[in-house]
């Protein structure tokens, strides 16, 4: 019942109500397609073959700039027109981006202050994304090409929507003029210089700071509390940028067409973690839906992981609403060329985490420069291969569930706390933790564990404070600089019943990264019920007596915190010599609720083990997690109110499960599906199940 008022409360929210529009085309299945990119003659082909696959919608324009404004003030919509035309004749959905990613030459010429200025200097005119998205003169050229634009194509009735940009982050940019606005920025958070030496502990090898008009360039700082501030700064820059760009592009789109951005994450030759140089959930506002780009890896390392992950923090970002994947591979890098079976299973896999759209980059392979080798939807040659073929078979089965499609929604008990300021702070010392790993390293094995046990996840930041009572449990990996607000807001959800799950390295610093002078961990100390004075490096240790039975893997990595209880239950002592009387997991109660903390890093196996028993005690534990990876299971509401079960096979062999909900209806055999029944999952397959 909880479950189902919630779904009933999301339907009714208003910035669902923004995304029906979109729903109402069912799923939308389509490519990225750049006509100006073509050494050949070929959009009738392309069209129709896109037909053939079932793709119903392209993207276009957000790489055209130079060719639509081939010199300045000269606009030539030419290659559009050809596309928007074909889109009306054919019926196919169309996509707008604004193409303000990547400058044409003459401007770099005319305006060489428009490249970036980073760390180490200016960078020269080539690659996309070397722009400084703060100067003013390309702030004044964008604005004018997008108005061109927008107001060139708005009326057009193909197009459904816009992105405004792609992919869009700060670049690095560090130039006098961004600077100069740190210091108003910095002026406009602390009310006097003597708050803000105070606050940031400037005194250290002189760094203190006398007038304003001395503020030194934040590029050479020692300080990780200035250098935080600096990267909070600029992840707002890419917060105004984006949502200037929405406004320009609201004055002209109809009431029926949306607009969105294609946020990326960390990068790691593939989509890994929280995205460092944009705030994700601030950067969305002023968007009507969340779009992403995922890439992952393929062949015998398809897990599904990065797709779920991407998709969990898409869906939070307009609060549980369904989302747009803008981008992904269809063939990509070599080692990225999928199985048989895995494209289907990829385009399922976005669908079972709450996505409306599914989108390959690109149509066509290209034929020169940075990407030749990143291959599209079709290869070089343009012919039909079995790549293309398998889409064809995804996008038979789109337009088969369309309706059933619509309007999915997915609600859980699980949730994760992340910090772009703790991401940013924990990444500033080379002293303890170490250049090697970050953030994200700590974040995604917890993710993992929850992934891999069948266990859905939501991802909350401190903008979602109102929402922490929605769940069962949240898990707060390395919350290494927060405010007391926030800490405040996480002892009051344990107080009134919930459960946590902290990590070692949480609640060590305030928001402006100075270290607590409490006994540690600051601000949350009582919740725990533990406490501790220093850390170490663990060489060698595991936990006394193996309590978790995971054998070789029973291990701690990275760092670890020598916890005394003070009224926590220990669950977990160190087995080493020395540190042995030190606990290593602690849990406690507090009000109605429950606190765990975690004071090292766990093998990912043991990760697994010690998530699952908080998760059995908070009453999240349930048939579903019989199912374990390779097998994943999703869930959601239909439009009607009916559960859909997606199970998918993430594996080179057959795997078997018992089927634990009520009876229903295979939806793509048609089958039924008697609960307590086995089922029997191909390698690399997916069935949807739906309850009658």
């Amino acid at each position: 019942m909880k479950n189902l008022l919630a779904t009933l409360t999301l339907i009714a929210a208003p910035w669902v109500m923004a995304i029906d529009n979109i729903e109402e085309y069912g799923m939308l299945y389509g490519v990225a397609y750049y006509d100006e990119y073509m050494p050949i003659e070929r959009l009738d082909q392309d069209f129709a073959m896109m037909q053939d696959a079932g793709i119903n919608m392209v993207r276009i324009a957000e790489s055209t700039w130079a060719t639509m404004e081939p010199e300045p003030g000269v606009f030539n919509f030419k290659h559009i027109d050809r596309v928007l035309n074909k889109a009306a004749e054919t019926g196919m959905h169309v996509i707008v981006g604004t193409p303000t990613y990547a400058i044409p030459a003459w401007m770099a010429k005319n305006h060489p202050e428009v490249m970036v200025t980073r760390k180490d200097g200016q960078v020269p005119y080539g690659a996309r994304q070397s722009m400084d998205i703060t100067n003013k003169d390309y702030r004044r050229y964008a604005e004018r090409a997008i108005n061109k634009l927008i107001a060139h194509v708005a009326d057009h009735p193909n197009v459904i929507g816009f992105q405004v940009d792609n992919e869009t982050k700060h670049y690095g940019t560090s130039g006098p003029n961004v600077q100069a606005a740190f210091v108003q920025w910095m002026k406009q958070r602390f009310s006097s210089l003597d708050e803000l030496n105070r606050a940031l502990g400037l005194n250290y090898w002189s760094n203190r700071i006398g007038r304003w008009e001395d503020f030194p360039s934040v590029n050479g700082t020692i300080n990780a509390s200035m250098a935080s501030l600096f990267a909070e700064f600029q992840r707002s820059l890419v917060t105004d940028f984006l949502t200037w760009q929405v406004g320009l592009v609201n004055q002209y789109k109809r009431d029926d067409q949306f607009v969105m951005q294609n946020f990326d994450f960390e990068w790691r030759g593939y989509s890994y973690g929280i995205q460092p140089d944009v705030d994700h959930f601030a950067a969305v506002e002023a968007m009507d839906i969340a779009g992403i780009d995922v890439y992952h890896p393929t062949q015998d390392f398809l897990t599904g992981a990065e797709i779920s992950f991407a998709g969990d923090m898409a869906r939070s970002m307009k609060r549980g609403a369904n989302y747009l994947v803008v981008e992904t591979e269809a063939q990509g890098f070599a080692e990225w060329t999928p199985y048989p079976g895995q494209l289907r299973l990829q385009a399922f896999s976005n669908v079972a985490s709450g996505a409306n759209m599914v989108a390959y980059w690109p149509w066509h392979s290209i034929h020169n420069s940075a990407e030749t080798y990143w291959k599209g939807l079709l290869s070089h040659d343009y012919q039909p291969n079995p790549t293309y073929n398998e889409a064809k078979t995804i996008g038979a089965d789109f337009a088969r569930l369309k309706d059933r499609l619509k309007r999915t929604r997915r609600t859980n008990d699980v949730a994760m706390f992340f910090s772009n300021e703790a991401l940013t702070a924990f990444g500033q010392f080379s002293y303890g933790w170490g250049h090697t790993k970050n953030y994200n390293d700590v974040l995604r094995p917890f993710y993992d564990a929850l992934y891999r046990n069948n266990v859905g996840v939501d991802f909350v930041d401190e903008s979602r404070l109102d929402m922490l009572s929605n769940y069962k449990v949240i898990v707060v990996p390395a919350l290494y600089a927060a405010s007391d607000k926030t800490l405040t807001a996480l002892n009051q959800y344990v107080e009134n019943g919930g459960h946590i799950i902290y990590t070692f390295k949480s609640g060590f610093s305030d928001e402006n990264v100075q270290v607590r002078q409490s006994i540690q961990p600051g601000g949350i100390r009582d919740v725990i019920g533990a406490s501790y004075s220093q850390f170490v490096k663990p060489f060698n240790v595991g936990l006394a007596g193996d309590p978790f039975e995971v054998g070789d893997n029973n291990t701690a990595h990275d760092w670890m915190e020598l916890l005394t209880a003070d009224k926590a239950k220990v669950i977990a002592k160190y087995d080493h010599p020395v540190w042995g009387d030190y606990a290593a997991i602690t849990r406690n109660n507090f009000g109605k609720g429950e606190a765990t903390y975690i004071g090292f890093m766990p093998s990912p196996p043991l990760i697994e083990k010690i998530l699952n028993q908080v998760l059995r005690r908070a009453g999240v534990i349930g048939l579903e997690q019989l199912i374990k990876f390779p097998l994943i299971g999703k869930h959601m509401w239909d439009a009607n109110g009916d559960r859909l079960h997606f199970y998918m096979n993430y594996s080179m062999s057959e795997q078997r499960f018992t089927y634990p909900h009520a009876s229903g209806k295979e939806l793509f055999s048609g089958k039924s599906i008697e609960q307590s029944k086995t089922v029997t999952l191909k390698p690399w397959d997916v069935i949807v199940i739906a309850e009658n």
